[in-house]
Parts: C-alpha cells; sequence; structure tokens
C-alpha cells in the first residue's frame, strides 16, 4: 500500500513548537497546552477528513483522551470511523491512519456500522467505556448523533447486568496499580484515586446512577492531569508513574514547592476521588433498576445498631430520632457501629454529622472516649472508617492536630504510607495486641499518635510528647494515665533503636533504658507491643525475626532489672565457639557451625573460628554472602589465639547451605585461591535486583559516643547490595579499626549498618582527624 508521504508534517512540525518552544516563545502550562494539543489535532483530523470526501454516510469520532480533551503531550490517539455501509470505508480508513502511522503518532483505531458500534459497546465493557466518552469531529453530524445516543441508552439499560463486572475490573486495576495517595511512585492513571476512577464516575454518571462529580473531584481531576501532563512532557514519551526523580521538576513547574509538596497535594486528590468513588459505587448499586421479583421487594428496613445509630440498605445511618445536634459523642458512635458491623457510614448521614455535631470539648465525656476506643479497637476495619470520617472532615474536628500530618509524605524511604495513614495502619496493628498488654486502651491511643509530631522541624519524637499531653488530657485522661502516653510517644524508638544498634550484653545499656523509662514495667510492655505495631505498618520485612528476637530480648532484660531479678542467661554459644577454637588451633583450617532454628520465625545462626589474622570479619562476612545469607548481627572476639565470630542470619532466598561448603570457601578465601572481592561483584551482577538512581541512598555515616557504655559506634545509612558488610568491614580492617560487634537493619531496599568499634589509645585512637578518614573508607566501600 503506499502512502501521500509528507501529509503528516505540518501537524508533527506544530506539535513540536507546542512541546518546545523556541526562544522568545511562551512555554504553555499544562492545561492550555493540553486544549492546543486537542484543538491542533482537531483541525487536523477536520482538514484531512475532508480532503478525503469523508462527509455522508460516515463520521470520524474521538474517544478516549481526545474525547475528552484531555490529550497529554505522547497520549495515543483513538478513533473510531463509523460508516453506513460505505462499499469505500477501508480506503477511507487508510487515508486518515496511514499518515499518522507514518509520522510515528500513537493511534488506536477502528472501523464499524452504526450497528456494530452499538455491538460492542453491548458485549465489550471496555469499549462501551471508551464509546461512553465519544466526541464528533468531522463527518455527517446526524450519524454522530445516532450512534451516541444509542450507545448511551444502551449502557443505561445494562447497566444492571454489567455492574458487577464493573466494578470487579476496578477492584482488579486497584489491586494491581496500588494507590495513588501512598505509593511512593504512583501510577497517576490507572492507581486507586486516580484518572481512571474519575471516568468512573462519569460513567456511572452516564447510566444515570449517580449525579456528576462536584468541583472537589474536578480540582483534583486538573492536578492529575496536570502533573501527567508535565510528566510526559519532561519524559518525551507517554508516562504514567510518577518517579521520585521527576518529581521535584515537575513540582518546581507547578509552583507546588518540591516533590514532598507535590506528594502531599497528589495524596489529598486521590483520596478525594477515592471516596468519591466508595460513595458513588455504594449509591449507584442501591439505585441499580430493579426487575422481576425484586421489584417487588419491600423497601429495607432500620434496624438499631445502637443508640441513635441504625442500618439501612447496608449502610449505617443515623436514626430519625437521633440527637445530631446535641450527642456530642454521637459521630463517634456511628464510626464505631461502622467498624464493628463492616458497613460502611451513609454519605448523607456523615454531611449531617459535619453540619450538626456539637464540638466535643475538653475534658470528652466518658461514652465518647469509650467509643473512640471501640472504634480504634475493631482493627482493620477502621482504615476505612477513619478515611471516610476525615474525608467528610469529622476527625479534624475531633484531632485537630490531624492537620500537620495530613496527607503527609514519609522522609524515610522504608514508610510505604502517609504519615496519617501509618498512625492508622499502626493503630490496626495494635488492635491485635491489645491482649498482651494490661493497658489496651493506652496502646491504641498511643499507636495512634506515636507519629502525631511529624510535620514539623524539630524531632518528631519531643514535639509529639507535647501534643499527646495535651490531647490525653483533652480526651479526659487521668495525670498518670497522661504521662504514661506521653512517654510512648517521647520513646517509641527507645526499644528498636537499642536493641539494633547497641550492645545487650552491656550492663550500662540496660541501665540507661530501665533508667529512661523510668522503673515503670508498664510502660516497658507497651512499647514493646508499640514497637511492633509500628514495624508492621511501615513497610513489608521491617518486623524481621531478628528484629523481633532483639527487641524481645531488650525486653526481658528490662524486666528483669526493673523487678530486682536475675539477668536471663544468655544463650549457650560459648562452649560451642571454644570447641571450634580448638579445633582451629589444632587443625589450622577454619571451622564453621550452623545452628538451624527451631520455627521458620527465628533466624539461624552461624559460628565461625579461624586463625586470627587482620580481615577475619570481612572474610567471614564475604563468605556468608557469597552463599546468599543475609547478616543480621555480627559479634567477634578472639579465643586464645584464634578469631571466633557468630552471625545471625537468614537467607535471601531458598534454603541454608551447607556447613561443609561455607568451610570450604572460607579456606580457600584464607589460602588467596577465592577473590571475594570478584567473586561478589559477579554475584551482584547475576542476582541483585536492579536498583534505578532514584532508588539510591546517597550513604551516609553517622558517630554515636555512648556515654552509658563507653562504646563508639559508627552508623551506615545507604543502599542495601550484595557483600556489603563485606567491603564496609573490610574497609573498616584497612582502617586498623577493631569491630566488636555489627548490626545490620534492612529497611526495604535501604539499610542502616551500626558498627561498635574498640576505642583505642595513642596513635590509633578515634581522634577527630582519623574518625575523618574512616568515614570516608566507609563511605567509599558502600558507594
Amino acid at each position: 500500500m503506499t502512502t501521500e508521504a509528507g501529509v503528516a508534517d505540518d501537524l508533527i512540525r506544530a506539535r513540536a513548537v507546542l512541546l518546545n518552544p523556541g526562544p522568545g516563545q511562551r512555554r504553555l502550562a499544562p492545561e492550555a497546552l493540553r486544549g492546543a494539543l486537542v484543538d491542533l489535532h482537531d483541525f487536523w483530523l477536520a482538514s484531512r477528513a475532508a480532503a478525503i470526501d469523508l462527509t455522508e454516510g460516515a463520521v470520524l469520532i474521538a474517544v478516549g483522551a481526545l474525547g475528552r480533551r484531555e490529550l497529554a503531550p505522547y497520549s495515543d490517539l483513538d478513533l473510531v470511523l463509523v460508516h453506513d455501509r460505505r462499499p469505500d470505508a477501508d480506503r477511507l480508513a487508510d487515508a486518515l491512519w496511514y499518515p499518522l502511522w507514518d509520522a510515528g503518532i500513537g493511534l488506536d483505531h477502528s472501523v464499524r456500522t452504526p450497528g456494530q458500534a452499538v455491538q460492542v459497546a453491548t458485549t465489550d465493557l471496555r469499549a462501551a467505556l471508551g464509546l461512553l466518552e465519544a466526541r464528533y469531529l468531522a463527518g455527517e453530524q446526524a450519524l454522530f448523533d445516532k450512534v451516541n445516543g444509542a450507545v448511551r441508552q444502551s449502557w443505561r439499560a445494562g447497566i444492571r447486568s454489567r455492574f458487577d463486572e464493573l466494578v470487579e475490573l476496578t477492584e482488579a486495576r486497584w489491586s494491581k496499580n496500588g494507590d495513588v495517595a501512598h505509593r511512593v511512585e504512583p501510577d497517576l492513571k490507572s492507581g486507586r484515586g486516580g484518572l481512571r476512577d474519575i471516568h468512573l464516575l462519569d460513567a456511572l454518571a452516564a447510566a444515570q446512577l449517580i449525579d456528576r462529580p462536584g468541583p472537589e473531584v474536578a480540582e483534583a481531576r486538573l492536578l492529575l492531569l496536570d502533573v501527567r501532563t508535565e510528566l510526559h512532557r519532561l519524559a518525551g514519551r507517554a508516562r504514567d508513574v510518577l518517579r521520585a526523580q521527576d518529581a521535584d521538576e515537575i513540582s518546581g513547574v507547578l509552583g507546588l514547592g518540591d516533590r514532598f509538596d507535590l506528594a502531599r497535594a497528589l495524596s489529598g486528590a486521590a483520596r478525594t476521588v477515592a471516596y468519591s468513588v466508595d460513595v458513588g459505587v455504594r449509591a449507584a448499586r442501591s439505585r441499580l433498576p430493579r426487575r422481576g421479583l425484586s421489584a417487588l421487594r419491600r423497601a429495607p428496613v432500620r434496624r438499631p445498631l445502637d443508640e441513635g445509630v441504625v442500618e439501612h440498605a447496608g449502610e449505617v445511618a443515623l436514626a430519625r430520632d437521633a440527637a445530631a445536634g446535641k450527642d456530642p459523642a454521637l459521630a463517634l458512635r456511628v464510626a464505631a457501629a461502622a467498624a464493628r458491623t463492616g458497613l460502611p457510614m451513609a454519605a448523607g448521614t456523615l454531611s449531617r454529622l459535619a453540619d450538626t455535631a456539637p464540638e466535643l470539648r475538653a475534658p470528652w465525656p466518658k461514652a465518647a472516649l469509650v467509643e473512640l476506643l471501640s472504634l480504634l479497637g475493631s482493627g482493620r476495619r477502621m482504615v476505612d472508617v477513619i478515611e471516610a470520617l476525615d474525608r467528610g472532615g469529622l476527625w479534624g474536628r475531633i484531632f485537630p492536630e490531624w492537620g500537620a500530618v495530613r496527607d503527609l509524605p514519609p522522609r524515610d524511604r522504608a514508610h510505604v504510607w502517609t504519615v496519617d495513614r501509618h498512625l492508622v495502619e499502626t493503630c490496626a496493628q495494635a488492635a491485635r495486641l491489645t491482649t498482651q498488654v494490661s493497658r489496651p486502651d493506652l496502646l491504641l491511643i498511643g499507636a495512634l499518635l506515636h507519629d502525631i509530631g511529624k510535620g514539623r522541624e524539630q524531632d518528631h519524637s519531643v514535639v509529639g510528647e507535647g501534643l499527646a499531653r495535651q490531647i490525653g488530657a483533652r480526651l479526659g485522661l487521668s495525670e498518670r494515665d497522661v504521662r504514661t502516653l506521653a512517654a510512648m510517644v517521647r520513646h517509641h524508638l527507645l526499644l528498636p533503636d537499642t536493641a539494633t544498634r547497641r550492645d545487650l550484653e552491656d550492663e550500662a545499656t540496660l541501665s540507661r533504658v530501665v533508667e529512661t523509662l523510668d522503673h515503670d514495667p508498664q510502660l516497658l510492655e507497651l512499647l514493646h507491643a508499640l514497637a511492633e505495631a509500628d514495624s508492621l505498618a511501615t513497610g513489608p520485612g521491617i518486623w524481621s525475626p531478628w528484629k523481633r528476637t532483639l527487641v524481645a530480648d531488650l525486653v526481658e532484660r528490662c524486666r528483669a532489672r526493673m523487678n530486682g531479678e536475675p539477668l536471663p542467661e544468655p544463650e549457650p554459644l560459648a562452649e560451642s565457639l571454644r570447641e571450634l577454637a580448638e579445633q582451629v588451633r589444632d587443625t589450622g583450617k577454619p571451622q564453621v557451625m550452623l545452628r538451624s532454628p527451631e520455627t521458620d520465625e527465628e533466624p539461624a545462626m552461624v559460628l565461625v573460628a579461624l586463625p586470627d589474622r587482620p580481615g577475619a570479619l570481612s572474610l567471614a562476612a564475604g563468605v556468608l554472602a557469597l552463599h546468599s545469607l543475609e547478616v543480621h548481627v555480627a559479634e567477634v572476639g578472639t579465643h586464645e589465639g584464634v578469631a571466633v565470630a557468630t552471625f545471625t542470619v537468614s537467607p535471601r532466598f531458598g534454603r541454608l547451605p551447607d556447613p561443609a561448603m561455607l568451610r570450604g570457601d572460607l579456606v580457600r578465601a584464607l589460602e588467596g585461591g577465592l577473590n571475594l572481592v570478584e567473586a561478589l561483584e559477579r554475584k551482584e551482577r547475576d542476582y541483585a535486583k536492579p536498583v534505578g538512581a532514584e532508588d539510591r541512598v546517597r550513604p551516609r555515616v553517622l558517630w554515636f559516643d555512648d556515654e552509658a557504655t563507653g562504646a563508639v559506634v559508627l552508623e551506615l545509612r545507604g543502599t542495601d547490595r550484595i557483600g556489603l558488610l563485606f567491603r564496609v568491614a573490610a574497609a573498616l580492617e584497612q582502617c586498623k579499626v577493631d569491630v566488636r560487634w555489627a548490626k545490620v537493619a534492612t529497611l526495604g531496599s535501604s539499610v542502616v549498618d551500626s558498627f561498635c568499634l574498640d576505642e583505642a589509645a595513642g596513635p590509633m585512637a578515634l581522634t577527630k582527624t582519623r574518625r575523618k578518614a574512616v568515614e570516608q573508607a566507609v563511605l567509599t566501600a558502600a558507594g
């Protein structure tokens, strides 16, 4: 087939000018750019249609982004040519499509008769949704009106039988693409709360099941479109996932500050859309046309749930005689009933409560606190309830301090939620642990408030402590309980930080924790449960078996110290290490012992003994990494001239290796037959997950002089990689620094590695100048 060369040249040149204006030309804002692109393509397509005599008996229709007038710079053109049995339909189509193909413009196209168009809209849900966005471009207007009217009539008539499929497709899309509001790199188009959800609302409105989306959704739509438009322009191609590396530039162009400001704005917009979809789908389901026997059923009755609260049509609503303007606990009672039953709160009920609910004055009436605790104790069900309260403006009235953390993006890469959602997720996790503490009420409130101090410049734990005192007093807690709640917020990181970064065998470490907690066993118990809930709500893999074991060990030791009991006996590893050391002295060869965990929840341990020489820690760590073992804790020492080390490990994948293979590679590495640097580089190339530039963390070294223990702790924060402990340990050994123990915390793709260094005297002392050199060596190894 021959085509007319250069037919679309003028279109391509005009597009290039719009996207890349020359010197002195104005750069169009995103909304203006979309409008200009739509006008440009409309004009070209109409001119082309006139040139090929597309008049009687045929019509060119735009669907998709062009049909909605939302054309981003590199969006495909979605076009439908409808003809009333014209014999030259194929010629018309080729004359339209080929110039666009030759110009490299993305094109999704179809050619149909009016009957075929209506038939495909009736049988193919995705095609139906596209045709609902149809817009006339060129040709016979009457034919467009006929097809458009028939498609919309078919959609309204068939919505009852297609509604469940529509919802299933939507939920599958959400499951695949996640939430726009909470993903670090959101899919602006297909994620939950994204542009396709707005199209869903439009489709439900076209079926006359709901009203057209209101101004809040329109504002959210505009932001999502503007960000997507700038993302296309920046990338130079179609892209819907907003990467962290692009967000700073886009936020600057849109005048939204930095990428964190953009993330916060997107989160708010997406949550508005997601909530509107939840409400819209429920409303649409209740308004589906009835047929057959269902049309004869009586209207749903109101079933009492609590004082002033009923279930009506599958939703939690206010009773007719509810004292909406007088009962300050009513909003929380409605929320607690929704969480208890798993039913959504009716949108009208939320609106009425927002308009009429009286202020909860300090101190709260006891009934209000009881309802709050009932809500917080309901676990996962409370997440959607609090989201609905927040979207309806009620949650911020209950907790005015919430505004500072609402939609606040995390600064720590390990967190997968915005700060406000993380607080709710932590509370949901804490609800599972209420049977393990003596004060479940304080655990739930503490979980909800533990990060409430974020979003300010000061230490969030310190700020949060003051806010917790303020909130606790307002809730009507006793002075003692307010002190405990404030201490929970102030010290919620104490146990995990100490367990993963300090020597738990050191008496001074225990003394510092016990004194910080004012010798209060109840506070220790609450912080233990909060540490678990907080970690589980942070992200996958954070509450690892080794971290759980370390925190539990620290808590057990602190509890014994508070109660004046003897400390628990350490695990009997000393005898095993002595035996390995004797074997090394007898044979001159390295020895390895592998202690498998008793349950899948526990980490394994590897005991290593080898002739004492510089590089013992790095040598052993390198061999373990070569066998795909992830090291969580490493403790090193000597026994009568033999280097001994204990590693707490877990396999990155598969099973634990054969100890004989570990020993064999240790022997080879010790004798020079195995180059660990080269071997680990090969393994990293073959097995490491690719980490993009946007995912890499610039390594950073922090120094801690622990006054309680006298230890010097070097902390490395950076991006995880295979053999990182080997490289860093080798760098420290080259600097002639002795490592007493190491603890490795992996947080997603990031790590926080702590090394306790022996403070030497004389020229090897860790002076400021020497620390600089050590720090540079570690950063080079981690880079």
